[in-house]
Formats: structure tokens, C-alpha cells, sequence
């Protein structure tokens, strides 16, 4: 057998070896995959930072509208009566749902001509479109009073029931009485008329705390100041 030179070995090892380097079009196909994954994540690096601008942008204006909503309910209410003028102030952090429905039925015109349909010396002062006798009696036993005291006089409140077609009644306590929370929201206070207060309170009653001489709410007209 014919043995086979060195030289001839080393050339035919080299013709089956393949080219060893990577070629040029997959050098480029990599480049363009890692150029791809960094401007997709630059992307929505951007889209994300700029949501949470906006988000906080967005919660700090809804911030400042609220507080400009607040600063723009009425402080004060002026209740105009046949006996005089009563200032009240309104309790719009502690009561804001039944002061923004007060303000409602005021700018609507509810309490113009509202009497007062119930007089309870040493009580309170009941202003009612709906003639309902219970409301007050039964806050009383027999006549007689609950001698603890627990609310002060003076204090501007409304019947937590609503009655049908009965809108918004306004009840004004005269003295300190007893705890009304069951049956009264109260929502604000007088701050000046308290002798017109007590000038409908010294109104001649009937039997059923009716007063005998007609008294009413004129008007009401909401205030930022007083």
C-alpha cells in the first residue's frame, strides 16, 4: 500500500474544515435583534414615566378641585323671619352632605314661606312644610321634659327621617336638651339672632305647640362670611 506524504495530509485536513468565522449577514441579524430589545425597553421606559406624571398631575388637580369645591360652599346662612334675622354658621366639614343639601333646598327656593309649625318653650323652634305633630311630641312625656342635658341651645338641625313631600325641616333647639342624635342631624348653629330664636320661642301655643300668631321663614340667603 502506498503510503501518503505528510504534505497531502495537512492539505486534505484543511479542505474538509469549514470556514471557522462568523459570517457577515448574521453579524448584522444580531445587531439589529439587540437594537430592537434596547429601543423597546427605552420605550416603554418613556411610556411608563410619563403615566406616572400624569397620574400624579391628575391626582394633584383633582386634589385642588376638591378643595376649591369646598372653599366654595357657603359658611354662613341668613335666615330672614317674620320676627327678625337669624345668622347661622354652617358645619360644612363635620355635616358636608346635609349642609350641600341644605344649600340646595335654599337655592331652590324650598324655605321661602316655611312656617313654623311647631313652638316648644325651653326646647325648641320646628319650621315644617308638612303638618306632622309627632315629630315634636313625641320628644316629649306628657308634657314634661327630660331634664338631662345633653345638647346645647341654639344648634341648627333637620329630621334624620325624611317624609314625603316634606323636602327639608329646620329645627333650632332653645335651650340645652336632651340627646337628639337619633332624631336630628344637626349640621350648624346660630351665631347672632339668638333673641329673634327666643322671640318666636315666647309665641302664644295651643295645646299642641301650634303657634296661635303666624311666623315663617322669609327667606334664605347663603354667605362666605357673615
Amino acid at each position: 500500500m502506498a503510503r501518503i506524504k505528510p504534505q497531502a495530509l495537512l492539505l486534505q485536513s484543511k479542505k474538509k474544515k469549514g470556514p471557522s468565522g462568523v459570517s457577515a449577514p448574521t453579524i448584522i441579524v444580531y445587531i439589529l435583534i439587540v437594537a430592537v430589545m434596547v429601543f423597546s425597553l427605552f420605550f416603554t421606559y418613556r411610556y411608563w414615566s410619563r403615566r406616572s406624571i400624569v397620574q400624579t398631575q391628575d391626582g394633584i388637580s383633582t386634589s385642588k378641585a376638591i378643595e376649591r369645591k369646598k372653599s366654595d360652599i357657603p359658611n354662613y346662612a341668613l335666615i330672614s323671619t317674620s320676627k327678625g334675622l337669624i345668622t347661622v354658621e354652617l358645619y360644612k366639614d363635620g355635616s358636608s352632605d346635609i349642609v350641600d343639601d341644605f344649600i340646595d333646598f335654599s337655592q331652590k327656593g324650598h324655605f321661602k314661606g316655611m312656617q313654623f309649625t311647631r313652638v316648644i318653650k325651653n326646647f325648641l323652634i320646628h319650621g315644617s312644610k308638612v303638618e306632622r305633630p309627632e315629630a315634636t311630641e313625641d320628644w316629649t312625656s306628657r308634657g314634661k321634659l327630660d331634664t338631662s342635658l345633653k345638647h346645647e341651645a341654639f344648634m341648627l338641625g333637620t329630621s334624620k327621617v325624611k317624609h314625603e313631600g316634606g323636602g327639608f325641616d329646620l329645627f333650632i333647639t332653645t335651650a340645652p336638651i336632651p340627646d337628639l342624635n337619633n332624631k336630628i342631624n344637626v349640621f350648624g348653629r346660630v351665631i347672632k339672632g339668638e333673641d329673634v330664636v327666643q322671640g318666636i320661642e315666647k309665641v302664644d301655643t295651643d295645646d299642641h305647640y301650634r303657634p296661635k300668631t303666624h311666623v315663617q321663614i322669609n327667606e334664605v340667603t347663603l354667605k362666605h362670611k357673615s
